[in-house]
């Protein structure tokens, strides 16, 4: 079969390799089509110490089961996505229910084979912890695809605890700040506002229904957000550009006891923040963070891409066969693409 096979960085190719044997509690899939997540991006230019060469990539798939040795629950046919970050099931993190959050968490792509190929073979450890889930007939695959960075969306919404009628500031319009905004509002935030200085990302937000676009290089952010919402401040804010300015200025701008929800991260090394603490404390502030997702959560994705409104179909801006995948990346790294979907 062919796969997107990772050596290392700035080494990635699409090679033939054998289609994978399904083991014991396995299934095997067909895949159907990947998304290249910016984790791809980076593993591809500097590296990733999780990954151990040469290992196919790929998270963000979606695909039909070919072979069934898991047992009852699933059908040769059925098309599956999966909550990509493996966990053991037996630590103490998910013994409490935060599979996410596993001690020893595998995820596909980096610890297992990924997505990126003819054929993926789920692990039997995935399949029992609960980590594959059906998606409609009706969901287009590549629309299905996305259901991992969408549950990523989710999480995040159910840590900043968003609630219908609530005003929701996401800072940075990159692909999952995009996301965020989509998904807070299908969490019934009455009003988005959505914050980016690059001109190229605000004029591709246009399209999804955001209540108020802001540049804060020509505008002043905290007075925007200020008239939004009649002085108060967000009821949440959820930080998803990758930069330590707007996760300190978050703080400014969220209402008394309201959330901040750091959904982006900074390197290693240049993570340090300056925070405010007498706002935390004065405003009895809640200051969380987002990681992954967990295998309810991707159902709950599934639900909303399958929804007649979601707006997967412009989420996915480009199709490109496994062979296109450096394209993708300088795509990306342009800016010039919100989720781009390899199929074989």
């Amino acid at each position: 079969m062919r796969a997107v096979v990772y050596h290392g960085p700035m080494d990635v190719k699409v090679e033939q390799i054998p289609v994978p044997a399904c083991g014991d509690g396995e299934l095997l899939v067909k895949v159907d089509a990947c998304a290249v997540c910016g984790s791809d991006m980076k593993a591809y230019k500097s590296g990733n110490p999780r990954m151990r060469p040469p290992i196919t990539m790929g998270h963000e798939f979606a695909g039909v089961i070919v072979e069934n040795r898991a047992g009852a629950g699933f059908a040769l046919g059925e098309r599956v996505v999966m909550a990509t970050s493996v966990a053991c099931g037996t630590c103490a993190y998910c013994s409490r229910g935060w599979r996410n959050l596993c001690a020893n968490i595998r995820p596909m792509g980096f610890g297992y084979n990924g997505g990126m190929a003819d054929y993926v073979a789920i692990p039997a450890l995935a399949v029992r912890g609960g980590h594959v889930v059906k998606v409609p007939a009706s969901l287009n695959p590549f629309h299905a695809a996305l259901a991992e960075p969408v549950s990523c969306a989710v999480n995040a919404c159910e840590n900043g605890a968003v609630s219908p009628g609530d005003k929701v500031l996401v800072m940075g319009a990159g692909p999952m700040g995009i996301l965020n905004a989509v998904v807070a509002r299908r969490f019934g935030a009455a009003r988005v506002i959505l914050s980016e200085i690059n001109p190229a990302r605000l004029k591709q937000a246009e399209v999804f229904g955001v209540d108020r676009l802001v540049d804060p290089s020509r505008e002043a952010l905290q007075d925007v957000v200020r008239d939004e919402t009649q002085g108060l401040g967000a009821d949440v804010v959820i930080v998803a550009a990758p930069a330590a300015a707007p996760m300190e200025q978050a703080l400014e701008l969220v209402r008394k006891r309201g959330t901040v929800c750091l959904f982006a991260s900074l390197p290693a090394g240049k993570s340090t923040l300056a925070l405010d603490s007498r706002l935390i404390h004065y405003n009895e502030l809640r200051v969380t963070g987002s990681s992954d997702s967990t295998p309810a959560q991707v159902a709950k994705a599934v639900v909303l891409l399958a929804s007649a409104d979601f707006p997967a179909g412009r989420l996915a801006t480009h199709v490109m066969p496994f062979e296109g995948f450096v394209d993708a990346i300088d795509l990306m790294g342009r800016g010039e693409a919100l989720r781009v979907v390899l199929t074989p």
